[in-house]
């Protein structure tokens, strides 16, 4: 399994006044490469196109995110996107934040997240399966099971 990788420069809009990313933009980012995935897989306007014709929406049911180093304004954040459980009726988003490698500076991991998302019919806001082309375009995104304690 290879992760979907999406790069984005820090903008200044995206720190607070110590000069860091301040923390819920980086929900902002995984949000950012969910979008990108889409876009990438399956055209420019998949992703409105599923919301506004399918009427089938991801919302985020729970998000979570551990922080280990900061991200400055002109650092390019890279966003690692995997699944972590494609269920039913949801997925499991996981997410790694690095600061890109730049001369002189080696790539360090910034923050890791998880988000599970509700799939639903944006009409009823009801639960509904994830579609089979939602799940062909998951598939190699998602992480094998861990293996057992021996």
């Amino acid at each position: 399994m290879t992760p979907f990788v999406f790069s984005t420069p820090v903008r200044f809009a995206d720190v607070d006044h110590a000069g860091i990313v301040y923390y819920p933009r980086f929900f902002h980012y995984f949000h950012l490469a969910f979008e990108e995935l889409f876009r990438v897989r399956l055209g420019a306007r998949a992703y409105v196109d599923l919301l506004d014709n399918d009427r089938i929406g991801f919302p985020a049911v729970r998000a979570e995110a551990d922080y280990q180093a900061p991200l400055s304004f002109g650092d390019t954040a890279e966003i690692e996107l995997t699944v972590e459980r494609l269920g039913r009726t949801s997925i499991t988003f996981r997410y790694h934040v690095w600061r890109a490698a730049e001369p002189g500076r080696e790539r360090v991991k910034c923050a890791d997240g998880k988000v599970v998302c509700a799939v639903v019919d944006l009409s009823a806001f009801k639960a509904l399966p994830v579609p089979d082309r939602i799940r062909d375009l998951l598939a190699d995104l998602v992480a094998p099971p861990a293996a057992a304690p021996a």
